[in-house]
């Protein structure tokens, strides 16, 4: 007898990396909630050291050749996240009360496509169209891996102007870049004013309202059925959370079967379905199942994300332009933009600036370069997805490094200054008035 050779067993393989995942899922949460490390980094760095052992069974693809199923898996991660951004979302829907949003949507989401496309078509030497596609791929900010810079769940009072902006910002930008990422398309195929007026009449138009309008009402819809049906047959008696699954894939399906936004409708339908009984505690239970099957979601994607880095050749095709581009991207373009479109605002300016520095990037941007992809023949795609990886890379290093200790000052200085406003003594009625 010369020797067994023992073979492992792909399945074998995914299964016990599959449960240990699920089990650090539940684990590292509680072990780095203080310390300037987070959950992405972690499961990054986990997936790189698993992919990068010789001969490994089932070597990681490279994205394009599994696009398909990484545009899905993406897809499922992100509505997830913004079922449960929405639900967490305490302050009601208002054009005053959300005015930071509306400025981060209409000002600083516009100004950083428009720089982008400049850094595109200078430093990658991109066309109009490949440019405009990978401006609109990194442009939204992320509702999955932004959840150390959200607010708290539903009733649970971590709702500071900084949280509520980042988190209703990811909310509804999934939604609003989607626009720009059809541009890209449209102008790939043909470019005239025809082109650009059928554009704006489907995608900005027709696919917004029909997102938007199919999101709220299904959300009311469903709101009534959770909360105001006779006792006995209403959805909220049931207690278990993975109804918002199930709200999740619904609003999802029905908007994008009448060719909406399906990522602008989940996020609206969350809102509507949480102001039909605003403080009713099933919806904690909702939230906190979307937040663990995200979680979870989450975790599987950034493993496989860092496989794909060390395995899989992401970064084959990167260049020093590429490098500058993302250098830029995440120090300069999306900090100005912010702060451009927080201009006249009256809120501290570290408040301001934390904003604008949080514009963190991710699993979104994995959606929209598969997606727009596979609908056009973009130039030098290997070169976007290198591109596109090592700015999500950086982002999940550098802004999870920072966002425990920016946010723990940030929350110390508004402690301290509610404490010297109440510490303040108010002046006398008649005072007051001649003053």
């Amino acid at each position: 007898m010369q020797g067994v050779r023992f073979l492992m067993d792909p399945y074998v393989v995914v299964l016990t990396v599959f449960g240990m995942v699920v089990l650090l899922t539940a684990w590292l949460p509680m072990v780095l909630k203080e310390l300037p490390l987070t959950l992405p980094i972690f499961c990054v760095a986990l997936g790189a050291a698993i992919f990068a052992i010789p001969h490994i069974p089932g070597v990681i693809p490279h994205p394009r050749e599994q696009i398909k199923l990484v545009e899905h898996l993406s897809e499922f991660v992100v509505i997830i996240a913004l079922m449960g951004a929405g639900l967490k979302i305490d302050r009601p829907f208002s054009w005053r009360r959300w005015k930071l949003t509306w400025r981060l949507l209409g000002i600083s989401m516009p100004l950083t496509i428009l720089a982008l496309v400049l850094l595109g078509q200078t430093l990658l030497g991109l066309g109009f169209a490949t440019a405009m596609l990978l401006a609109a791929t990194l442009a939204p900010t992320d509702p999955v891996l932004a959840s150390d810079v959200q607010v708290g769940p539903p009733g649970g009072g971590e709702e500071d102007e900084v949280r509520f902006s980042l988190t209703s910002e990811a909310g509804l930008n999934d939604g609003l870049a989607f626009p720009f990422v059809l541009l890209a398309i449209f102008f790939v195929h043909e470019t005239s004013l025809r082109t650009f007026a059928e554009w704006l009449a489907y995608a900005v138009v027709w696919k917004v309202a029909a997102g938007t309008g199919i999101g709220y009402l299904a959300g009311r819809i469903l709101g009534w059925l959770t909360f105001h049906l006779p006792n006995r047959a209403r959805l909220s008696r049931t207690g278990v959370g993975f109804v918002a699954l199930g709200i999740t894939c619904l609003v999802y399906g029905l908007c994008e079967i009448v060719k909406g936004y399906g990522f602008l409708g989940v996020f609206v339908a969350a809102l509507a379905l949480r102001s039909t009984q605003h403080e009713h505690h099933y919806h904690r239970r909702l939230h906190d199942f979307a937040e663990e099957l995200e979680r979870l979601t989450m975790m599987v994607l950034l493993v496989l994300t860092g496989g794909v880095i060390t395995g899989g050749g992401l970064f084959e095709s990167l260049t020093w332009g590429s490098a500058a581009f993302a250098i830029l991207a995440i120090f300069l373009v999306r900090p100005l933009a912010g702060w451009i479109g927080l201009l006249g605002v009256s809120r501290p300016a570290p408040e301001k600036w934390a904003i604008s520095f949080f514009g963190i990037r991710g699993i979104g941007s994995i959606y929209y370069l598969a997606y727009g992809l596979q609908r056009g023949a973009f130039e030098k795609p290997d070169l976007l997805w290198s591109t596109t990886g090592l700015i999500i890379l950086v982002s999940i290093v550098l802004h999870g490094v920072t966002v425990t200790p920016a946010m723990n000052r940030l929350d110390r200085h508004r402690s301290v200054m509610a404490r010297k406003a109440e510490a303040r003594p108010t002046p006398p009625r008649g005072e007051a008035r001649l003053s």
